[in-house]
């Protein structure tokens, strides 16, 4: 049974997220994300006009008269969604969770692939595989997504981004658009990110929570890993401590934006306290014009 405080906020994100795709983004997909090209249709008799490149030889070799393959354009994509579930995903100090961020952006992508009959899948990961949603079309379907993000328990509580790529990679072998929504804190999904980016249209959705960079003065607080269960007291109050904090979360960040372009992957950084519309705006038309050279 699931709570009505999770059924009022699907609802909610529902609204919000038709609104922005009807409004917004329903065009702006269609241009970025075509599909995967042109696909064989059948085999006709040469008319004049018709592209000489396009003759059968075989097929005009067995009747001593042209004939010319015919092809259409596939427009229908495949998106799946891989959503990090992990622990550190339901932290948040301002307007939302991360996870619930992140629901709330595969509700977007989600609406507006079916908005362009795309078909639409997820795959939820933690340290393991955690649930694995078939591609299907349907606002219905895409309510039971964004259901899952929210609601669903999962065993793990650790990140192992490397393991689900490869995952991804073995169950699906046609090109789709994958959308990755995660903080990315983990290590060693270099590889496995760059070969992903190679066989599909992959696209990273950095999701972070301004807490997470700065420490608030207050004196004696326990910091908790969520992901490893562990509490380590510290004194927030102490400069050198919390200007060194600083630091290495922004290393920690820098590094982990620059292991993204490595891999010759997109990315939308997002955050909790701040609106994701122009971000998204942003990526649209930046693909948009970078198709259009």
């Amino acid at each position: 049974m699931i709570p009505k405080e999770i059924l009022k906020q699907i609802r909610r994100i529902e609204i919000r997220s038709g609104k922005l795709v009807n409004e917004m983004f329903a065009g702006q997909y269609s241009s970025v994300f075509k599909g995967r090209g042109m696909e064989f249709a059948e085999v006709r008799e040469y008319s004049p006009g018709d592209d000489v490149r396009t003759i059968d030889w075989n097929v005009t070799a067995r009747y001593g008269h042209p004939f010319v393959k015919r092809f259409t354009e596939e427009r229908e994509m495949t998106v799946i969604l891989l959503v990090d579930a992990s622990a550190s995903l339901r932290f948040g100090t301002r307007n939302k969770f991360k996870a619930e961020l992140a629901a709330e952006i595969a509700s977007v992508l989600a609406l507006s692939a079916i908005k362009n009959n795309d078909r639409v899948g997820m795959v939820l990961f933690t340290d393991r595989i955690e649930k694995v949603i078939l591609p299907k079309k349907g606002r219905n379907h895409i309510m039971r997504l964004v259901r899952e993000i929210l609601f669903f328990k999962p065993e793990g509580r650790g990140t192992n981004l490397e393991m689900a790529l490869q995952y991804l990679n073995e169950i699906w072998r046609r090109k789709a658009v994958i959308f990755v929504l995660s903080d990315f804190d983990g290590e060693g999904y270099e590889k496995a990110l760059r070969v992903t980016g190679k066989r599909h249209d992959l696209i990273a959705v950095k999701i972070d929570d301004p807490r997470e960079k700065t420490l608030p003065k207050v004196g004696l607080v326990g910091l908790y890993d969520a992901e490893r269960s562990t509490t380590v007291c510290i004194d927030s109050s102490d400069k050198r401590f919390t200007s060194k904090y600083q630091e290495l979360r922004q290393k920690q960040d820098e590094e982990t934006d620059a292991l993204i372009k490595r891999a010759r992957v997109d990315m939308i950084a997002l955050a909790t306290n701040a609106p994701y519309i122009m971000p998204l705006v942003k990526f649209f038309r930046k693909r948009e014009k970078r198709q259009s050279r």
